[in-house]
């Protein structure tokens, strides 16, 4: 979905859960509305008018805090946070040329308002007018930092352009940037929520080396270079915090193309310090079966599934339950994309000889009690990994496959012992991730028979039932959705399921023997999702098979 197309007709809703600070100033403004005398207007909702918006400069309203409400016979209302400043009334007056009609409103909602709808993007709609297209600034000790005061001052609208490019995804959660070459045309695209969206209107052709070339030049790379694929990173300093971007770029036959990866660290510090089982969506009786592996002496606790599917955010939830002082838990990742205090975490290094093996072998040398193993994807480090459990080790890895049968497969394609990786297996947990419906704009959904059939439901049992969708708010950008839930199949080792391994049994009676023993598989816990409100029926049918 383009960007400029999310503002239509938007809804702006706030969460009724206000903050104690929040409510002091909803109090505050209200107070101060009955002394002037002037209507108070709670912004709970507000609805963006997107041609009036765009009439009235971006920094007029930053400045003086206000939000423009309708045009009535050459009379603008807004509301304010202080209508009784008279000077600010007539500058407003004077740089619009037209007579005002005031309301009060909270001051924190106003700026969210105003941050949430306009600022971003109106410096992306400004910087796209010469050729569609804005962003960055260098600062002395070497870091990027970005500001909209520091994009709109800078003189080169390259940077300009990249540095509101940058600065927008942060805003709006993008996990990656993606920079497209097509035959006449550049397109930039955010991943938010694991779903690609058009950032912006497509950017002129004969823009895209210069683009190309900046990037290169914040991540150190050779500009010159354009016929294989190169890699980099570089950092900015963004509301006080550093952020962490990793870049590749590849050439392709319109020309090379930019991936950006964006590592926001310390923003998701403080949810990883409070990170646990409970807030990544698992149903209650796979989170009470996963904290019983999780807390067992040694063993195996295998995370499966595709790139891109929380797998290590899972593993990170484990080790946030069990961390403790008695315990010494060391990590090796590739990259190390997130701290966790008081465990030792090691980043690979191949080009330095660190792989996961050596650094595996390095770890079970320092008295470890439990060890992460970011991803097991050779025969060396898979064998070590199951003897570290054998050996009174607690192991957490992930490896990709599909589905936790599938799992099995891998290990014996990598020619690890069958006897020993089951003996050394606690539990295999499959996993997926769907998008949240928006709790800002969710609402009961009209869901067709052949969409019910597509998702294998039958169309007379559950034509009736109700389904839910989001409407698309300025939450959520307009998608109508706004984070993601984990749904997962875990498949317990149990006596018979281990002698079913053993003895080489097809993937077919193996899952009929873990349904027998209580298994939900991933389709049925993504149908429980929809069935709570809390996703869709496209979006499961998008990461799960009908079965």
């Amino acid at each position: 979905m383009a960007n400029d197309s999310t503002l239509d007709g938007t809804l702006v809703m706030l969460d009724a859960s206000v903050e104690p600070q929040e409510q002091e100033d909803v109090r505050a403004a209200r107070e101060l509305a009955e002394s002037l005398g002037l209507p108070f207007d709670p912004l709970d909702e507000f609805h963006v008018e997107p041609e009036l918006f765009r009439t009235i400069p971006v920094d007029i309203m930053l400045r003086y805090q206000f939000l423009p409400l309708r045009e009535e016979r050459g009379v603008l209302h807004i509301v304010m946070v202080d209508p009784s400043d008279v000077l600010q009334l007539n500058e407003i007056e004077l740089a619009l040329a037209k007579p005002l009609e005031t309301m009060v409103g909270p001051a924190r909602r106003i700026a969210d308002i105003l941050e949430k709808s306009e600022s971003t993007q109106r410096v992306l709609d400004e910087a796209t007018e010469g050729f569609r297209l804005q962003l960055v600034q260098e600062a002395e000790d070497g870091e990027e930092v970005l500001s909209i005061d520091r994009i709109t001052a800078d003189s080169s609208p390259i940077i300009r352009l990249v540095d509101s490019v940058l600065f927008n995804a942060i805003q709006r959660r993008a996990s990656d940037i993606h920079v497209e070459t097509q035959d006449r045309e550049v397109v930039v695209k955010y991943r938010i929520d694991g779903v690609l969206y058009q950032a912006m209107k497509a950017i002129d052709k004969r823009h895209h080396t210069t683009i190309i070339s900046r990037i290169k030049v914040m991540s150190e790379l050779d500009i010159a270079e354009k016929r294989i694929p190169q890699d980099g990173r570089f950092k900015v300093r963004y509301a006080g915090r550093t952020i962490d971007f990793r870049v590749s770029i590849m050439p392709t036959v319109h020309g090379e193309d930019a991936v950006i990866r964006i590592l926001d660290k310390e923003s998701t510090n403080a949810e990883f310090r409070t990170l646990n089982l409970e807030v990544l969506g698992f149903e209650d009786d796979s989170k009470r079966q996963l904290r019983k592996f999780i807390n067992e002496p040694y063993g195996m606790v295998l995370v499966t599934g595709p790139t891109g599917s929380g797998k290590t955010t899972t593993l990170y939830a484990c080790l946030s339950e069990i961390r403790s002082t008695e315990d010494k838990i060391v990590t090796i990742e590739d990259p190390v994309e997130y701290q966790l205090g008081g465990i030792t975490q090691i980043p690979v290094n191949e080009k330095k000889g660190l792989t996961f093996a050596k650094g595996l072998r390095s770890i079970l040398r320092h008295d470890p009690d439990k060890v992460m193993v970011g991803e097991i994807r050779d025969e060396e480090t898979a064998a070590i990994a199951v003897q570290s459990a054998l050996t009174g080790h607690l192991v957490f890895t992930t490896v990709h496959a599909n589905n936790v049968v599938d799992v099995i497969g891998r290990f014996l394609n990598m020619n690890v012992d069958l006897y020993n990786f089951v003996s050394a297996l606690n539990c295999v947990l499959a996993q997926r991730l769907v998008r949240k419906i928006c709790s800002h704009c969710k609402r009961p959904a009209q869901v067709t028979d052949l969409l019910l059939e597509d998702s294998g439901l039958e169309p007379n049992r559950y034509r009736d039932f109700a389904f839910f969708e989001g409407g698309g708010c300025i939450e959520c950008n307009g998608t109508g959705f706004r984070g993601r839930l984990a749904i997962a199949e875990l498949l317990n080792l149990s006596d018979n399921i281990r002698q079913l391994i053993i003895d080489r049994r097809s993937a077919a009676e193996i899952k009929r023997a873990a349904k027998a023993e209580g298994m939900r598989f991933l389709r049925e816990s993504a149908l429980q999702k929809v069935f709570a409100g809390e996703t869709t029926l496209r979006d499961i049918n998008k990461v799960t098979f009908v079965e």
